[in-house]
């Protein structure tokens, strides 16, 4: 369950769809970097006798072994020969990673699931590359998503498993205790992210520099994937609106606006490339409703959204943050430029620990606004986003006075606390929040 001391909780879900009897083969997507293929080796240490690893990436010669036939029998064949070894059914776990690579190997997925189901096949690829390919085994796979560590994987990571039991525990008298330590891990996620290996740089030299120099690696191999995975045309398109990412979340009004990218730029020749990226699920796009009504894709404003980053600390890297704001003693960290950071985590809170739509709420007049809408089931519940300890959300109030919820989430360094339908969650707390809903 660790990589390298790195709790990741969808290990759960992997043994889950191990002793399914409706198992089919189990494609891992997430982000470049986030920890598929660790992840995919050491369940299969741990879980199986023996493990086949196949990376169509690195060994290209692999792909031969799909050229002429889809036949499960003949490509287990070719496998149990490639790597001199038997290939059990039950016992032996197939790896096939980054698929994106093999058109044939992803559909060969699809004749695994009708023709041998007693295989256990993962494949991993990234969203870059899958989401490129025409023919995706469409219901023929399992799918599981890997994010970046949420903040209670991150404390886990960093030795503080006592305090992410604590809130799972609901153990609310010691979880005030410890409120000003979650406040200051809160405040090194931030700028540490949830990229394993800026997190496991960090756990092992206890030194942000070295993150930060990780997480410029890592952006500078996304962009040059842009360039590799979409044509040339659309390619600068979208590093152009990449790099506009922590410009938009900097202003008071975070909505998308295509001339931050360009003087003059329009919409309609960005549309591929947003689209594009938006499909790599490098960004998080979340759209304006003006209408809490159920579902709240009915009314969305599709011209009107606001782009996330995958990360928090690829974020603080993009932008440029300084290190200096992290020593510094104040709570500026969760202020910095406008409370982006503050959202940008939420978000990927709310990403990494629920799978709830998430919309946000604007006013007809443009004077109100509320940060995210949620569609929990059949009920909307808003959420406020507040950066340290302030309480002022004339915002929220607005939207509780004009639709009255039966649920308003306020989330801050405030304690946690109920008044009225108005529940105020710190923010280290919002990973539980499903939990927390359903108790309210």
């Amino acid at each position: 369950m660790y990589i390298n001391g790195m709790k990741r909780l969808v290990y759960r879900e992997m043994s889950a769809w191990k002793n399914s009897s409706n198992r089919k083969p189990l494609l891992l997507l997430g982000a470049r970097q986030v920890g598929k293929t660790w992840l995919m080796q050491e369940f299969g240490e741990n879980e199986y006798e023996n493990v086949i690893y196949a990376n169509f990436e690195i060994t290209k010669a692999i792909s031969k072994y799909f050229e002429h036939s889809l036949e499960p029998s003949l490509i287990i064949a070719g496998l149990q020969a490639e790597f001199k070894t038997q290939i059990h059914p039950q016992k032996t776990l197939i790896i096939f990673d980054e698929i994106q690579e093999s058109e044939r190997a992803l559909n060969s997925l699809k004749y695994f699931c009708e023709k041998a189901p007693e295989y256990h096949i993962m494949a991993a690829g990234s969203f870059l590359g899958v989401a490129t390919h025409g023919g995706f085994p469409v219901g023929k796979v399992n799918r599981i998503t890997l994010y970046p560590l949420s903040f209670y994987e991150f404390l886990d990571a960093l030795g503080y498993g006592s305090m992410s039991k604590a809130v799972y525990e609901k153990n609310w008298p010691l979880i005030q205790t410890l409120s000003s330590k979650f406040e200051e891990l809160l405040k090194v996620y931030f700028y540490v992210g949830g990229m394993p290996g800026a997190v496991l740089s960090y756990c092992e030299s206890n030194d942000i520099e070295i993150s930060r120099k990780i997480q410029k690696e890592i952006l500078e191999d996304y962009e040059a994937d842009f360039f590799k995975h979409i044509n040339h045309a659309n390619a600068p398109k979208v590093k152009m609106i990449w790099n506009s990412i922590p410009i938009h979340l900097a202003k008071e009004k975070k909505k998308f606006m295509y001339k931050e990218i360009k003087e003059g730029a329009r919409a309609y020749s960005y549309e591929d490339a947003m689209n594009w990226l938006f499909d790599t699920k490098l960004v998080y796009k979340v759209n304006q409703t003006t209408k809490p009504i159920l579902p709240l894709s009915r009314n969305a404003q599709r011209e009107a959204f606001k782009l996330y980053m995958v990360d928090t600390g690829l974020l603080c890297a993009q932008a440029g943050l300084g290190i200096s704001t992290f020593f510094e003693p104040s709570n500026r960290i969760f202020s910095e430029f406008k409370g982006a950071l503050t959202e940008q985590f939420v978000l990927q809170e709310l990403k990494a620990n629920c799978d709830y739509p998430v919309f946000y709420w604007a006013s007809d007049s443009g004077q109100a606004e509320v940060d995210f809408l949620l569609q929990c089931e059949n009920e909307l519940i808003p959420l406020e986003v507040k950066s340290g300890i302030q309480t002022k959300t004339k915002s929220l109030n607005v939207y509780i006075e004009k639709f009255n919820p039966r649920l308003a989430i306020k989330s801050s360094l405030k304690s946690y606390g109920k008044n009225g339908n108005l529940l105020s969650i710190p923010l280290y707390l919002l990973g539980n929040l499903r939990e927390i809903i359903y108790q309210i």
